[in-house]
């Protein structure tokens, strides 16, 4: 075994990593100026693709309504309209209403406040959030609070099975793969910017879920790229 393999003989994490990094070169990803868009982004994002969240983030702001106070001060079926692109609008707007009071009742709407606090105690606070799931609460405290809980998302899974690559105790929950890569990778919040914005550049471009594998950085190490070639 060598330092760019697990026990199991497959690649290692950081192995990928830098062959994603040296592939498709920096990302600079999550799409925001602050943390106020990275929260509200995180949570229109969810079943919904970039291109229509942004249209929701731009009605936002022409209804001037780009604070958590004025979210909280818009009636329901106003905002519902407001953030209609983003899809499942209704239930979205329930979201943005109730974080927008959680902060409000919790923090007295100090959203510097909130995310100043310990990565765990922010984590279980974001989860006690109704709509907040483990995805959407680890996009938070990475991309608004700057804090080391590496993102899942189907793209994330879908690469690492293909690979041959999944949690040790082969159980398929969030806190399973979070906790793979936990385990391999140093607590480190720029490699974990980084990682999650190439995994998913990646599945985009290549690993779709119908895979490109010709010329994919990866396929050499690639279970299902290697059955695709014979």
């Amino acid at each position: 075994m060598t330092e760019s393999q697990t026990a199991h003989g497959r690649p290692s994490l950081l192995a990928i990593y830098h062959r994603l990094l040296e592939e498709y070169g920096p990302r600079g990803w999550w799409p925001g100026d602050g943390p106020f868009d990275v929260i509200i982004g995180a949570i229109l994002t969810q079943a919904a693709s970039w291109k229509n969240v942004e249209l929701a983030l731009a009605n936002l702001k022409a209804a001037d309504c780009w604070s958590f106070q004025a979210i909280h001060a818009c009636p329901h079926e106003t905002l519902a309209e407001i953030v209609r692109p983003s899809g499942y609008f209704n239930a979205k707007a329930a979201k943005l209403k109730t974080f927008a009071s959680h902060l409000l009742e919790r923090h007295e709407g100090n959203l510097d406040q909130m995310l100043s606090q310990d990565t765990q105690t922010l984590r279980q606070e974001l989860l006690s959030i109704h709509g907040i799931g483990p995805e959407t609460a680890d996009d938070i405290l990475v991309y608004a609070a700057g804090k080391p809980s590496f993102v899942i998302d189907t793209y994330t899974i879908r690469i690492l099975e293909r690979l041959g690559i999944g949690p040790d105790n082969g159980k398929n929950r969030y806190g399973d793969w979070q906790q793979l890569f936990h385990n391999q990778l140093p607590l480190d919040l720029p490699l974990f910017n980084e990682f999650h914005a190439l995994l998913d550049h990646h599945a985009g471009q290549v690993c779709r879920k119908t895979p490109v594998c010709q010329g994919c950085c990866l396929l050499d190490v690639c279970l299902t790229g290697q059955n695709t070639k014979e």
